[in-house]
């Protein structure tokens, strides 16, 4: 054999050797590939899970919070509805006595048929009676000889009068109350025209 054949012989044997290590290489590659994807999928699962489970979390949190609220409502319904039905509770204990003492006016006036004794019976329980609504923030309202205020009085009469300008209340027919600061009624005048 030439030398010429013998690199021939050679030439293909290292073709075969490169073809196998080319074939080895795409099979590692294909696997470290598939290892690669198989791991993405692995995470991307993992990643899906964890939001699963957050979103699980966060549902459970809303419908905790939507209970709770429901449970706010209507306990602050119910409690509305009881202040308004014994809001006057502190009142009316208030004014207990002041009836109690009316009583026992009549009473004892009917017993001595003394006119006297219930005029200061009576007198003295309309002093208690008035009492009691000044602590409760009821003040009446000082008209006469005062300006004409829509927002304080209310005119049933017009009077000429030559003692005073025009505009003036010249009598009270009907006390008007302020409760704290605002008007609970008007205080009905006759006004200088």
């Amino acid at each position: 054999m030439s030398a010429n054949d013998q690199t021939m012989e050679e030439q293909p044997t290292v073709t075969n050797i490169d073809n196998e290590e080319q074939q080895s290489h795409t099979t590692e590659s294909a696997s470290e590939q598939a290892g690669q994807e198989q791991a993405a999928q692995s995470a991307s699962d993992a990643r899906i899970a964890e939001l699963e489970r957050q979103v699980e979390e966060h549902q459970q949190r809303y419908l905790r919070a939507q209970a709770d609220f429901d449970n706010f409502r209507r306990r602050t319904t119910k409690e509305r509805e009881e202040l308004a039905q014994y809001a006057t509770m502190k009142l009316i204990t208030q004014l207990l006595p002041v009836v109690d003492n009316f009583e026992r006016a009549t009473s004892a006036a009917k017993q001595n048929n003394d006119f006297e004794a219930l005029s200061k019976g009576v007198d003295m329980v309309s002093r208690q009676f008035n009492q009691i609504l000044e602590q409760e923030g009821l003040k009446p309202m000082v008209s006469v000889g005062e300006p004409f205020n829509p927002e304080y009085h209310q005119a049933v009469m017009q009077e000429q009068s030559a003692d005073h300008e025009e505009g003036i209340v010249l009598e009270e027919l009907q006390k008007g109350y302020m409760l704290k600061d605002k008007v609970l009624r008007p205080a009905m005048v006759k006004v200088s025209g």
